[in-house]
């Protein structure tokens, strides 16, 4: 038999495996035929036979099982020939009740063997053409008796006519070869396309990989001077301006935000694709969230000349339970896609209820100027805006709306756009949420009072010069007292030989990093309890998920934020000292 034939030690493993897997195939047949032939001739050969294809099959079961259990192993010589043995044992003892049948079941019986043997070929065929050797030691005891049994009665009943029934076996046999060869080929092509298919998905997988370690890098390496820039500025705003520098610096923080979006959303994007989005559940206010959206974007409308309306109709339930970050972003997106196509006339935001399957329906209008039909398929695709023109001339990345809508998918829901040229857009977002009837708790006052740093000792690491220099401006003038190290393994030193209210720690550093330092600190020392807070350009969530393992206070990240810097030292170190008091009461 011809054909792809593999003779490595996986093709003997997979016959191995498939000759387990039909164990209970070949004994049930072997029962039928048992019972066929035992109908045909009344005698108790077929008994006997079927005891000895039991046997048979158990010796093939024992042979064959070093093989299956161990599929790696390389067969040696003397194990491939007693696989080999076993083979055609097994085809001799299964397909001698053809002889019998030939001889004691008249022409019925006749015509039973020859099928039965026939089929035989087939099934070995298919099955054993992976191994060559394996494939001869069935097939010629089969032809054996496929073509010997006609030929050898036409000799003896001296009727040569009888051989041409061994002429038709002959050319049953060439069909099959045929019929293997294409099967062979068949199987390889199938073998080489899925191999290609796996080769193809561990170069999307290392590309993958790839992607995501640069935009860890430049996700760092930008945040790191972004984060002096932005600190800069907002450390100029606290100084004695005129009106026309106080615009500079406006215009420079505004500048500093809008990169540090793109920056968020180049990232976000990079998350979904790979599947990496985590979402989180929690009780939001609605009516605060839209609230706190409008006092963002009003402003901005107005000074388009733009009115911005936020409607909520009253069955809209007070509370409801979803991602609250997630869902911020997408009302952000899709109020920062309105105000920045509109430039006269209003925006309208109308939030309704649908009872029935508790979703939440969220519509962003504007009379700006309009989608293009052939535009608005595309408009949800990343990198896409609605003309050639739109990035030159209102700026962005077109990746607000995709990411927009594969968040709303992520969540169960859907984001659907409809727009007229010169009328304007709707943009509805429809969201699967959980009505909580209890009230949402008041929010937690995050304002610092000037002296709630005052006396504090804080341990800071960072290997930037710029940055340890912009955390002394941004904290010292709170009244607390900064330690400043260039790498972890200053702050485990340091940390073993001073107490400290709170401990901020950079990530990537020279000598030690911060996630080793953090543990270290934690692990003995007189700092074993003090807060360890994160602050790093390191922004990705595997970054998070490593701080969060150590069990850190916070997690922030660079550009820093001045009032929550402020606030969350704060915070922990009331957590210290109200952990300190507790333990002195008890």
């Amino acid at each position: 038999m011809g054909g792809a034939i593999d003779t490595s030690a996986n093709g003997w493993a997979m016959i191995a495996q498939v000759r387990f897997r039909e164990l209970k195939t070949r004994i049930g047949m072997a029962c039928f035929i048992a019972l066929t032939a035992w109908f045909l001739t009344r005698g108790n050969w077929p008994a006997v036979w079927l005891g000895i294809v039991l046997a048979s099959q158990l010796l093939d079961w024992l042979v064959f099982r070093s093989l299956r259990l161990k599929p790696d192993q390389v067969p040696s010589r003397a194990y491939k020939a007693a696989l080999c043995a076993m083979a055609a044992l097994n085809v001799l003892v299964y397909s001698s009740i053809a002889a019998y049948l030939w001889m004691a079941g008249g022409d019925e019986g006749r015509v039973f063997a020859m099928i039965q043997v026939a089929g035989g070929l087939l099934h070995v065929s298919l099955h054993m053409h992976h191994v060559r050797p394996l494939l001869f030691s069935a097939v010629v005891p089969h032809s054996l008796y496929f073509l010997g049994l006609p030929i050898i009665d036409a000799i003896a009943t001296r009727r040569p006519e009888g051989a041409l029934i061994a002429i038709g076996g002959v050319l049953y046999m060439m069909h099959l070869v045929v019929a293997v060869r294409q099967s062979s080929s068949t199987t390889k092509a199938l073998q080489d396309a899925n191999d290609e298919a796996q080769a193809q998905r561990a170069k999307a997988e290392i590309a993958s990989a790839a992607k995501s370690d640069f935009l860890a890098v430049i996700s760092h390496e930008i945040r790191t001077p972004m984060n002096a820039v932005i600190s800069a500025a907002n450390l100029l705003r606290r100084t004695r301006l005129d009106r026309e520098q106080r615009e500079h610096v406006s215009m420079l923080l505004d500048a500093g935000d809008v990169l540090v979006g793109l920056l968020n959303d180049v990232l976000d994007l990079s998350k979904i694709e790979a599947g990496k989005m985590q979402l989180e559940a929690s009780e939001v206010d609605l009516r605060d969230k839209l609230t706190s959206l409008g006092r963002l974007w009003q402003p901005k409308a107005e000074a388009n000349g733009v009115r911005l309306n936020i409607e909520v109709d009253p069955t809209v339930p007070a509370c409801i339970r979803t991602d609250p970050l997630r869902f911020q972003q997408m009302l952000f997106n899709l109020l920062s896609n309105a105000v920045k196509f509109t430039e006269v006339g209003t925006i309208t935001v109308s939030v309704d209820w649908h009872a029935p399957d508790d979703r939440l329906i969220v519509a962003v209008s504007d009379t700006g100027c309009g989608i293009p039909p052939e535009r608005l398929a595309r408009i949800f695709d990343s990198f896409e805006q609605a003309d050639i023109g739109t990035t030159r001339k209102y700026g962005g990345t077109g990746l607000g709306l995709a990411i927009s809508r594969r968040l709303a998918e992520m969540m169960g829901g859907r984001l659907t756009a409809e727009s007229t040229v010169g009328e304007g857009s709707v943009f509805t977002l429809s969201l699967p949420v959980q009505p909580v009837v209890k009230a949402v708790p008041a929010p937690r006052n995050t304002s610092i009072d000037e002296t709630s740093l005052r006396g504090r000792v804080i341990l800071a690491a960072d290997d930037h010069a710029v940055n340890r220099r912009i955390l002394s401006l941004l904290l010292e003038p709170h009244g607390c007292t900064l330690v400043l190290v260039e790498n972890g393994a200053e702050a485990v030193e340091a940390a073993m030989t001073q107490a400290f209210d709170a401990v901020l720690m950079d990530m990537q550093m020279p000598v030690m990093d911060g996630l080793t330092a953090a543990a270290r600190i934690r692990a003995e020392g007189q700092n074993r309890r003090t807060p360890v807070i994160a602050l790093t350009a390191n922004a990705m969530d595997v970054h998070r998920a490593a701080w969060d393992a150590l069990g850190v206070h916070a997690f922030l990240t660079k550009p820093i934020d001045p009032t929550l810097l402020a606030a969350t030292l704060a915070e922990a170190c009331a957590v210290v000292e109200a952990n300190v008091a507790s333990a002195a009461v008890a």
